[in-house]
């Protein structure tokens, strides 16, 4: 990514991400699909469960943005050495992480679920869900560690590879597991979470052989496990707020969810599957803000930030054309899209109604992930961060609350503060004030330009002080 054409090369290193993006969302969308033939509540209760489990995973992002910018950055100064000490340090991490999350998780997977209101039968669906992804965190967080390392490394496609087998097999044991034909169990909402238990697992122990063989670019060493101080306080200093970015996101949408939990079964369900369709665009643009992070790390590490902003340039104005054209064809055929998941008409009349409010503004969505990846790629993690607070906690949450509830607050002075009541459609109108309002602050935030220094020293230094070779 520091010499040639930026389009082709962004494209090529590009490519391969979106589609392992989109192959976690029919991940996603395979479940809602084969859940949507169990029942409303089985849908509404994997939908309101995804932003919980996504709320843990959003840690090993944030670890594994630390990673893209200090592996990247290492390579482009051409620092081999401390880039494969990062990827070791990664996966202690990481692994110590997740074992700590996952049984957190799972001791408090019922008051959890108490208190976002799931009560009956959605709440028995939820926590058969929810037990066995919380068991399957410490592979999701060995598989990020290992996307995060190939890709700062510029290899995208080995882990585009491996999300086709493991999304493969994930499609093939869900109605097996969710449905139970034959011999098989009908385990409803728990086979969708076994299905992604098992596919998960596959793809973390390939991963960790890939990362061992070490012909990708860059090699995990067993002397590399030993605790390194230093490039653990790095991780730990870049990766933490990314890991409170992922927090705020995972905390909004499930302050969103529980907002919707509020409203009727039928609008549970048509928000789950309209979030599920909306990730799309998403996973597109978070795919391509992956590879300008790499992007953007690999010229500062080469002293080239003037290239680095002709990257996020270019991924920015694709991305967003891109995510145009892709609301338009949804907007344009919403029933469609609707039906392919689930059959019920109350729940496709609000999906319809979701859909035409939010799809239109699926590009702003998309450009703010393109340049806070540009600013991870930096270092500039803090700035992400705000970003992501900016979006969720300070224009939409808000913003749900007014356009959604009627209530009224008398503020000192005896100035009267009504709020809108539109219902669960201001919840939908949420999601589009958010999204433009951030991508405005995200563009003039990137225009100021302090993200152009890298954060590795130029000169590199081993764990003893001195650099090592192979």
């Amino acid at each position: 990514m520091t010499t040639g054409a930026v389009t082709p090369k962004l494209a090529a290193l590009a490519w391969p991400l979106v589609a392992g993006n989109l192959l976690q969302t029919f991940y996603n969308l395979a479940d809602m699909f084969w859940v949507g033939r169990v029942s409303p509540e089985a849908v509404a209760a994997v939908s309101l469960m995804f932003p919980l489990s996504w709320m843990f995973v959003s840690t090993a992002m944030g670890i594994t943005a630390a990673t893209i910018a200090l592996v990247s950055q290492h390579v482009g100064a051409g620092h081999d050495r401390e880039a494969d000490r990062v990827v070791g340090q990664t996966v202690v991490l990481t692994a110590v992480v997740a074992a700590a999350l996952a049984a957190l998780g799972l001791a408090v997977r019922r008051p959890l679920l108490g208190a976002m209101g799931l009560s009956g039968r959605v709440f028995v669906e939820a926590l058969a869900y929810i037990e066995v992804i919380f068991l399957a965190l410490p592979f999701t967080f060995l598989f990020f560690a290992f996307r995060a390392a190939l890709q700062g490394a510029g290899d995208t496609k080995t882990a585009m590879w491996l999300m086709v087998l493991s999304a493969g097999l994930n499609v093939v044991l869900d109605p097996l597991l969710i449905l139970g034909p034959g011999p098989f169990p009908a385990l409803g909402t728990r086979g969708a979470a076994v299905a992604t238990f098992v596919a998960r697992g596959l793809a973390a122990a390939v991963g960790v052989y890939i990362l061992l063989r070490g012909d990708w670019g860059v090699r995990l060493r067993v002397t590399d496990l030993r605790p390194d101080r230093a490039v653990l306080r790095k991780l730990l200093v870049i990766g933490s707020p990314a890991t409170i970015d992922g927090w705020a996101r995972s905390f909004a949408a499930v302050a969103m969810a529980t907002l919707v939990a509020q409203f009727t079964v039928a609008a549970i369900a048509a928000y789950g599957i309209g979030v599920r369709l909306m990730s799309v665009s998403w996973t597109v643009a978070g795919a391509v803000g992956q590879a300008t992070a790499t992007g953007v790390g690999q010229n500062l590490g080469a002293g080239t930030p003037d290239r680095a902003a002709a990257v996020t340039r270019t991924a920015t104005v694709g991305t967003m054309g891109l995510l145009f054209a892709a609301a338009a064809l949804v907007v344009a055929f919403p029933d469609v899209a609707m039906r392919v998941f689930v059959n019920d008409a109350v729940v496709v009349d609000e999906g319809v109604v979701f859909l035409r409010i939010v799809a239109p503004f699926w590009a702003f969505f998309g450009g703010t992930m393109v340049v806070q990846g540009a600013f991870r790629g930096a270092g500039q993690t803090k700035v992400a961060m705000a970003l992501s607070f900016l979006s969720r906690w300070v224009f939409r949450v808000p913003t749900a609350l007014v356009l959604s509830f009627g209530w009224t607050v008398t503020l000192p002075g005896g100035a009267i503060v009504t709020a809108l009541g539109w219902g669960v459609d201001g919840l939908w109108w949420a999601f589009s004030v958010g999204a433009t309002a951030a991508f405005v602050a995200a563009a003039l935030w990137f225009k100021r330009g302090g993200w152009r220094t890298a954060v590795i020293d130029r000169e590199p230094t081993g764990a003893t002080g001195i650099v090592e070779t192979d």
